[in-house]
């Protein structure tokens, strides 16, 4: 059963509006003309898109993503997300996912930014959050929306203005990032993010089964060697497993494959059954099924209208 998060309809507080303005001509002005481009500010990339984009897959690390113009669509499993300029998206482990950019034009482009999070900077912020009793409970999918508030775009804005003094980044840029911290935190979504850093819980011990099939997604999967690496029974890991990603550990490793021969096909120009092995599969022709699936179409010509599109947002 699919379920959909459809955008808010309450506005947003007008004091964002003036920040958001000037976060949109810096990022214009800091990709001169590129659809995207990671920063000096470490993680942390831009992005620009004038079309609505076809459906595309994307692997998200953990990560605060801020919709400055536009609109997106990222479907995790059997949950789609929309949200725009109003929310923050907040991925707290790696998760195969879906993405959309809706609405785009060359007029009123797609603007937005992600930064990838520093999980051990969480924790430590987590620990003094809990040590003052300010912590939030809660669960459900590593990835959850929560509403921007100005506190969270003032300080989205400064780690931004630091592209313009490079000088200050290696003191300034962490103390930005705590505060960004705090604010997601502090947010509904925040206790996502908390779940999957704290040690002794569900959601860290499905993170630390996410990680181990990331390093191993070439060999077959045995569940009792996953639920083993996790410290948690097979019943129970198939459980909370898909609470958190939406699909199962066997699901999960398929996408992953998928999505990295689709990349060693685009960008190391690996033939079809090339790539297929090097992720894991024994049969091509099984590889071509579930790649079609996925993406749309077989991989040769997926491949193709990829390299013949303009630059992609995120």
């Amino acid at each position: 059963m699919s379920t959909t998060h459809p955008l808010p309809q309450h506005g947003e507080d007008p004091a964002i509006e003036p920040i958001r303005e000037r976060m949109a001509a810096a990022i214009v002005r800091h990709l001169d003309g590129r659809n995207e481009a990671a920063t000096s500010v470490a993680g942390l990339n831009i992005y620009s898109c004038g079309y609505t984009t076809a459906p595309e897959s994307y692997l998200y690390a953990p990560s605060f993503a801020f919709i400055v113009r536009g609109t997106k669509r990222v479907v995790l499993g059997a949950e789609t997300y929309v949200y725009d300029e109003r929310q923050f998206l907040l991925t707290a482990i790696n998760l195969p996912t879906i993405v959309q950019v809706i609405g785009a034009t060359d007029e009123a482009p797609y603007l937005s930014l992600k930064w990838d999070v520093d999980l051990e900077l969480a924790r430590e912020l987590i620990a003094e959050v809990d040590a003052v009793g300010a912590g939030k409970v809660g669960g459900g999918r590593g990835m959850a929306v929560g509403a921007v508030t100005p506190e969270l775009a003032s300080a989205t804005m400064r780690l931004i203005d630091l592209l313009d003094a490079p000088h200050d980044i290696p003191i300034l840029a962490r103390g930005i990032e705590r505060e960004i911290l705090y604010r997601v935190l502090s947010s509904h979504a925040g206790v996502r993010l908390r779940q999957a850093v704290q040690v002794g819980t569900q959601t860290h011990r499905v993170a630390n089964a996410i990680r181990w099939i990331h390093d191993h997604y070439r060999r077959p999967l045995r569940i009792d060697e996953l639920a083993r690496a996790a410290g948690m029974g097979e019943s129970t890991l198939h459980r909370h497993f898909r609470v958190l990603t939406g699909m199962s550990p066997l699901q999960y490793q398929k996408q992953l494959r998928l999505n990295e021969a689709r990349r060693l096909m685009l960008s190391d120009r690996l033939h079809a059954g090339v790539a297929a092995r090097n992720v894991g599969y024994e049969s091509e022709a099984q590889f071509n099924r579930e790649y079609r699936r996925l993406f749309g179409a077989p991989p040769k010509r997926d491949v193709q209208e990829l390299r013949d599109r303009p630059g992609r947002g995120e």
